[in-house]
């Protein structure tokens, strides 16, 4: 299964997505590429870091697009009904890697090489995108909470193919409209966000929203607070869930605005190694979310 708007694919894709579930035994076989530093910053913001620290298995592109699965996980994805839902439409990615991996399939991850598809500046045309994708995730944790809940710390996951250097399609980032677009959410959204926020984390946004474009920052600690309260809002129900949604993108552009003016003159290594220090952010407040989630279950 890959993506339509592909322009880096070749015949090898598919003996690399096909092989480790033939010659392995394995089931999933998730991508690992060649991105541009802000490319996938979904991924690299919320999907990746939130499902790893959840289900504690380390595949990196979790909504990659280009997927190879056995016969086996073929069944049992069809057994489920969301074929007619939104999940299947932008959902489902992220949707076919959960189910593998709360369901004790065997995953893995290849190296493709690079992706180069028709990739957009992150501040623009998300379009449903960002909710479905968002929703898909929030919605599986209730289905799957005693599963991850008793998960403490991620592993790697076995990995395959080669990995090498590849030339990436450079991609613009307009700064100044997403920390703008950060500002006005503060400024209509802050009296929902304070339904989900303890009163500290919406102060703290406030006083972000108040710095220069040069001086605004998104530190981890508060960025991990604010998906995993946003998490304990969706199961909750204590706004609702398109409101919830929605009012999100505003502080996903805060984050994305913050890591991309700091990581400007990075390298491409140093940007994963940022992003690994934020994914051990999130399994490290993890306690935090089963905590919340554990009281909004009670009704506290």
């Amino acid at each position: 299964m890959v993506d339509s708007d592909l322009r880096s694919i070749t015949p090898e894709w598919m003996d690399l997505l096909l092989r480790p579930i033939y010659e392995e035994g394995f089931d999933y076989v998730a991508p690992l590429y060649g991105r541009h530093k802000f490319d996938g910053t979904i991924t690299n913001s919320i999907v990746y870091l939130l499902t790893r620290a959840l289900y504690g298995k380390r595949i990196r592109q979790p909504i990659g697009g280009d997927f190879g699965f056995s016969g086996k996980l073929a069944r049992f994805y069809l057994t489920k009904d969301v074929w007619g839902t939104d999940v299947a439409r932008f959902g489902i990615d992220i949707w076919m890697t959960t189910l593998a991996i709360a369901e004790g399939f065997k995953v893995c991850q290849v190296y493709l090489g690079a992706k180069i598809h028709d990739a957009k500046d992150p501040g623009s045309d998300l379009g449903p995108m960002f909710t479905q994708v968002v929703s898909s995730v929030f919605g599986l944790m209730g289905e799957y909470e005693t599963l991850w809940k008793e998960i403490e710390e991620s592993q790697p996951v076995a990995t395959f193919g080669f990995h090498y250097e590849v030339g990436l399609e450079p991609i613009s980032v307009n700064l100044e409209r997403m920390i703008g677009n950060f500002r006005l959410g503060v400024k209509d959204l802050i009296e929902i966000w304070k339904k989900l926020l303890y009163s500290e984390t919406a102060l703290w946004l406030e006083s972000i929203a108040r710095l220069s474009d040069e001086a605004s920052s998104f530190p981890q600690d508060l960025w991990v607070r604010i998906i995993y309260d946003f998490a304990i809002g969706y199961h909750k129900g204590s706004v609702h869930r398109d409101h919830l949604l929605k009012s999100m993108i505003p502080l996903y552009l805060g984050r994305v605005a913050s890591f991309v003016k700091e990581n400007q003159k990075s390298s491409a290594e140093e940007v994963e190694e940022e992003i690994e220090s934020l994914c051990q952010v999130f399994e490290e407040m993890k306690p935090y979310l089963v905590e919340g989630w554990s009281k909004a279950k009670g009704g506290e």
